[in-house]
């Protein structure tokens, strides 16, 4: 377990009108249908209305200029924003050393259009992927409300956060994988010391097999409980203080289940609370494999929630979701951004790949080729503005592929 080398002065930082929880600036539970309420103390998984519940925190700025004093002698890790996440036992959290990712300035790809282009990547967290920020927040929190374990139906990147931070956290852990989930996923998650499921389909089927047991462990899926989203909405946060609190003209990003892009949209919410950010908002694109696009079908056909992708056929088991139950939030932030949603073929990945390696120097996941396919679909279709900030993301390491 890994702690500060010392105490940052906290009480530099000008608290809450009302007691903040834990010492921090979180509030309660909102439901993100309804707008009910509920205590951060207690086990939450879904509302009453059967959404997503959402983090609420009481914010000024008098405490963004607080919060700015206090980043400048913090590790580069998601936990420098503390204050903004909802954790109550700082001192005794798990922690990995995830987040802090950086940007990769690319030169050499697509120089006609003319336009800033860099990559978040997020293959340097601990697991090799994005999803370890969520899953960090998710396994602190879990444990803190006394839960017995943990578990999920994971395609593979958040497989191997979940049995990560659990290892390092003291609680069981179980998994449900597709049977075709790389044979490298099975090993190291049986190396963490998790139970591992596994069945014919995508995670839907997958995650049937977490049925029978389930008194023993909390299922930690995507958006089914709080805790997820506030480890995401740290590469929000990154983003902005990387740009110098200014942030990008463009963000595009492979969509999944979703918790990225609700946690980004969030962050910019919260910082611009803070008054750390002006009115700018970057356009989120969403990305989809062709095969598998039930986000980018319901933004082209204007509808506010996304039926479930009947036979799904994608390689690249990062996009390969569904049905994700934060749709309506995805497409409300998407479209509140001006933003667009895209499916590209995936036949195309490999060459991008392989082109980025050889030119950029950067070796990369199918989910980033993919949103660099995006990049190249937006610029020939006059989508850009010459000079524009463009930030796409690689959310998962190639080498999880293997």
């Amino acid at each position: 377990m890994k702690k500060q080398a010392k105490k940052d002065k906290d009480t530099d930082l000008p608290p809450a009108r009302t007691a903040p929880y834990g010492g921090r600036w979180a509030r309660q539970l909102v439901c993100s249908k309804t707008g009910v309420t509920a205590p951060l103390d207690e086990p939450a998984f879904l509302s009453p209305a059967g959404a997503p519940w959402l983090v609420e925190y009481e914010l000024s700025e008098a405490q963004g200029d607080g919060l700015l004093r206090v980043l400048e002698g913090r590790p580069w890790t998601l936990w420098r924003y503390r204050e903004l996440l909802p954790l109550s036992d700082f001192d005794n959290r798990v922690d990995l050393g995830e987040g802090g990712t950086p940007l990769v300035r690319f030169h050499r790809f697509l120089p006609e259009a003319k336009v800033e282009l860099w990559m978040k990547d997020e293959a340097r967290n601990p697991t090799g992927s994005f999803k370890d920020r969520g899953l960090s927040m998710a396994v602190n929190r879990a444990r803190e409300l006394g839960a017995p374990g943990v578990q999920l139906a994971s395609a593979g990147n958040a497989a191997l956060a979940l049995v990560a931070f659990a290892a390092a956290a003291g609680l069981p852990a179980r998994v449900a994988l597709p049977e075709d989930t790389p044979r490298s996923i099975f090993r190291r998650c049986w190396e963490h010391g998790a139970d591992v499921l596994s069945s014919p389909g995508t995670l839907v089927e997958a995650a049937k097999l977490l049925e029978e047991g389930k008194e023993k462990y909390w299922t930690l899926s995507t958006l089914r409980e709080p805790y997820r989203v506030e480890g995401k909405k740290t590469m929000g946060f990154e983003l902005a203080e990387q740009f110098g609190w200014e942030l990008p003209d463009w963000i595009v990003y492979p969509l999944g289940g979703g918790t990225g892009i609700v946690g980004m949209h969030k962050a910019f919410d919260e910082l611009s609370r803070l008054g750390l950010i002006g009115p700018k908002r970057p356009r989120f694109v969403v990305v989809q494999a062709s095969g598998c696009a039930p986000i980018v079908r319901a933004w082209e056909k204007g509808e506010e929630s996304a039926p479930a992708w009947e036979d799904p056929q994608t390689r690249v088991w990062g996009l390969r979701v569904p049905k994700a139950i934060g749709d309506f939030l995805v497409l409300r932030a998407v479209r509140e951004s001006g933003g667009r949603a895209i499916a590209v073929d995936e036949s195309r990945l490999d060459k991008i790949a392989s082109w980025v390696a050889a030119h950029e120097g950067l070796r990369i996941g199918p989910e980033g080729a993919a949103t660099l396919a995006a990049v190249e679909d937006l610029a020939a279709a006059g989508a850009f503005t010459p000079g524009e900030r463009i930030v796409a993301f690689q959310t998962g390491s190639p080498d999880n592929y293997l």
